[in-house]
């Protein structure tokens, strides 16, 4: 199967973006990343000044009213990438979790459908699959990325604390035995969700030859302490969007009980302030 075969170039990234988000990895500190899950949230946090904005896969697919897990159809993972692209100036990254798919003929269509889309970088898991099948989505993700002349920036993830793939005593070795199969697949960097002590943040850092992403978790150390650490990338991963689930369900909870109208205004953002974020731009 040849998916590219009919793809026309062009893509609606805007243009050196993709070589900016590479760069954003090489600074002396993590480049921190607020998941976003649509256009609205995604401008808020460029307005905020995230100098690049990735999304969640996790708070996609439930905008979308599907549950996490490679359960999003292709399509709306491409039309919600294309309103974000068409919504925000700074790179966008896109997690696609497994590539919903285990063919890696499809893994590859959606990406170049993704890059088509606006997207200058991915996330894409192993999860409980094995090694070998991510490595061979990698390179084909790396080719659907040429195809555009596209530098996509691929970032490996890997599950080994998040779903507790191996003993304790086993994690950083199996981490590091899997960034070199990623690395020489064409991974950009390494996303190890669930790290969290120092010294083994300090050792994969050392051992892994990419950028290490890391994700916002209970104790884990401040981004001063990991940029010390040599980590890259600091995600919010779906921590946002749960938040605000939580804090939604709170007020319609309320509201629903209580008709009450004053709690909807406690803390809210202006309704001018929200419609000025995306006014003309130039």
């Amino acid at each position: 199967m040849e998916p590219l075969m009919n793809a026309k170039p062009g893509v609606n990234a805007k243009p050196g973006t993709a070589a900016v988000f590479h760069q954003l990895h090489e600074g002396p500190q993590p480049l921190l990343l607020p998941n976003a899950w649509d256009a609205g949230s995604a401008r808020l946090m460029e307005s905020l000044g995230a100098k690049a904005v990735a999304t969640t896969s996790a708070g996609v697919a439930w905008t979308h009213g599907y549950p996490d897990g490679n359960a999003l159809p292709v399509r709306l993972l491409v039309a919600t990438v294309a309103t974000i692209a068409r919504a925000i100036r700074v790179p966008l990254t896109v997690d696609i979790e497994a590539g919903y798919a285990d063919d890696p003929p499809a893994v590859e269509e959606t990406v170049a459908k993704v890059v088509e889309a606006g997207a200058v970088g991915i996330n894409i898991e192993d999860g409980a699959s094995t090694p070998d099948l991510l490595c061979v989505k990698i390179e084909r993700a790396r080719r659907a990325g040429d195809h555009f002349d596209v530098d996509l920036f691929v970032n490996a993830r890997t599950d080994v604390y998040l779903r507790g793939l191996v003993p304790e005593s086993e994690r950083v070795a199996e981490t590091l035995a899997r960034a070199r199969l990623y690395r020489n697949a064409g991974a950009s960097g390494l996303f190890v969700p669930g790290l969290r002590a120092p010294e083994e943040i300090r050792a994969i850092v050392a051992g892994a030859g990419l950028p290490l992403n890391v994700m916002a978790w209970p104790g884990l150390p401040a981004a001063a302490e990991l940029a010390q650490l040599g980590v890259r990338r600091l995600s919010a991963g779906s921590g946002i969007s749960q938040a605000l689930w939580g804090k939604a369900a709170a007020l319609a909870g309320d509201f629903l009980k209580t008709g009450k109208s004053d709690p909807l205004g406690e803390g809210a953002m202006g309704y001018a302030d929200i419609n000025a974020l995306f006014g003309q731009r130039s």
